[in-house]
């Protein structure tokens, strides 16, 4: 849901040198294209843009805040990452890495985790870093004042929910031992917990949060807003005091650009240096070679897939589902609709994390095997079935296609279309056969996949609406959450991975990979699998070497 326009913007009074010239530099010198082209060709060898700010162009809206205890969709928390640092933090490639904790130790029970934290940490205002400002923001973003968007990440500690019911204003399961020291008890085990906090919503803010934090954000991060001019930019200053890698530019501009068509023409111009590419437009790119040389692609930890309600009527029959996952022609859906852009799901763990089987096969296209498993569930002139699926147009088009397969397997799927918002209560509601839906992990974890997705305690609202309910299946899981040995929790993931591929609550699609074109003049840049771990400290206008 985007947000209504706001007033006049806030602008901080403070830039660097630096900033300035690149406050001035709003755009640079207008290139031509067959310019770019040629430049693109080089790849590196190409003049250098008299500018010294990086120019970002995915976001297509506004972010709806700044403050990360109410950070809950990715234009905010993509800024978040830049502003604010948690305990932990992902990187492009997915990797946990240590943020403002210097390490952990964990209980042999998975219980309680010993933080240790930097020293000599501060705030943009100067402030410092202490511990007791991480207990102080965690009680901040459960408080039923905050009305944080995301609060569950922080569910797990112990006396996390008698705060968001209002019983306790003191969070019972964090203690702070001295200033660099930190205890954290969670009410089970949890072997993914310190993957939840490198997520925005558990970014440390300072001991005092003013009223107009989200316009004047003040983190630790490697960037320090600037200014940020509602619907069309935010300007991010570097920080020289980061206790990480400082950034290697000294300002970062994210543009506002709804429309795809501007952002390919300011791209064409120089005027920004990376540009997402739209699935529509994905053969145009990669089939013309002055555009091909500006491409990079990479994997997303994102799910497409067909929610099958495994408790409505002939599709409570496993038989039944597995003939709607054989009557569906993936590859061509994803080669025709989606530019290629992916990769044929077998199950819902993507490739990049561990627990997937990529030895595994999907099920493939064989309309007469479905055909026969419909006859032996005991319907031999097929099935009729709604599927839904929001307004977005290339979901849209890819529900078209799934219609047409289905119907060559004798399975009669009516298209519901509505709002997402009404396709979302429908499907947590029970009342939908198929909803076409993808998923974007929150953190880098096969978990984040098998539980929410297919655990029986997430029936509905929680995300599982296929409403899939395996004892043997949740079992597992349960046991992977908890299991604290990479190894072990790894073997779990796989065999629940498998035991719900065969049980086929879902119709699997393909994982999906992020395009862009990034100017010739860029170095550094890498394609996130997650979007708050590309930060933008690595990146430069030049080659390394220059």
């Amino acid at each position: 849901m985007l947000l209504a326009r706001r007033a006049a913007p806030r602008v901080v009074r403070h830039y660097a040198p630096a900033v300035r010239r690149a406050h001035a530099l709003r755009t640079t010198a207008l290139l031509p294209f067959a310019l770019l082209t040629l430049l693109g060709a080089c790849r590196g060898s190409a003049t250098l843009p008299e500018r010294h700010t990086l120019i970002d162009s995915r976001d297509r809206y506004d972010p709806r805040t700044l403050d990360p205890a109410r950070a809950s969709d990715v234009p905010s928390g993509r800024a978040v990452s830049y502003l604010f640092d948690g305990l932990t933090r992902v990187t492009a490639n997915g990797s946990i890495v240590p943020g403002l904790a210097l390490r952990w130790e964990v209980s042999p029970d998975g219980r309680v985790y010993t933080f240790h934290l930097r020293q000599g940490v501060t705030f943009h205002d100067g402030t410092p870093f202490r511990a007791r400002q991480v207990k102080t923001t965690f009680e901040r973003v459960l408080a039923p004042a905050t009305r944080s968007g995301t609060v569950w990440p922080l569910y797990p500690i112990a006396g996390a929910r008698a705060v968001v019911d209002g019983h306790a204003t003191t969070l019972d399961g964090v203690t702070v031992v001295d200033d660099s020291t930190l205890r954290i008890r969670l009410e089970r085990p949890l072997a993914v917990f310190p993957k939840l906090l490198a997520m925005p919503v558990a970014s440390i803010v300072p001991d005092s949060v003013p009223a107009n934090f989200s316009e004047h954000p003040v983190g630790t991060g490697p960037w320090k807003l600037v200014q940020w001019q509602h619907d069309d930019y935010l300007l991010f200053a570097r920080n020289d005091h980061y206790f990480g890698d400082v950034p290697l530019e000294d300002s970062l501009r994210a543009r506002i650009i709804p429309d795809p068509s501007t952002a390919v023409a300011e791209f064409e111009r120089g005027n920004v240096d990376l540009l997402y590419i739209p699935e529509a437009e994905t053969q145009q790119w990669e089939n013309t070679d002055e555009k091909q040389a500006f491409l990079t692609s990479g994997p997303a930890l994102r799910l497409w897939y067909v929610a099958i309600n495994t408790h409505r009527g002939p599709l409570a029959d496993a038989r039944v589902r597995q003939a709607l996952n054989l009557a569906v022609d993936v590859p061509t859906i994803l080669n025709r609709l989606m530019g290629g852009r992916g990769r044929l799901a077998a199950g819902v763990i993507p490739p990049t994390l561990p627990g997937s089987d990529t030895t595994r096969a999907p099920y493939g296209h064989d309309v007469q095997r479905a055909r026969a498993l419909l006859a032996q569930a005991g319907y031999p002139n097929g099935i009729d079935v709604d599927l839904w699926h929001s307004q977005d147009e290339t979901f849209a088009r890819v529900a078209l296609s799934i219609q047409a397969y289905l119907s060559e397997a004798g399975i009669r799927a009516r298209i519901v279309q509505r709002d997402a918002n009404a396709v979302r209560q429908a499907a947590r509601n029970g009342e939908a056969d198929l909803v076409l839906k993808d998923w974007y992990a929150d953190y880098p974890d096969a978990e984040d996949f098998l539980y929410p997705l297919l655990a029986s305690a997430n029936r509905g609202a929680g995300g599982n609406v296929s409403f899939y309910s395996n004892p043997a299946y949740d079992r597992i899981v349960d046991s992977a959450r908890i299991e604290q040995n990479d190894s072990l929790r790894t073997a779990l993931y796989r065999r629940a991975d498998a035991m719900q591929f065969r049980d086929a609550p879902m119709i699997y699609l393909f994982f999906y990979n992020e395009l862009f074109a990034v100017q010739p003049w860029i170095s550094g840049f890498e394609v996130p699998v997650i979007f708050n771990g590309q930060r933008w400290t690595h990146v430069r206008i030049g080659t390394p070497s220059q």
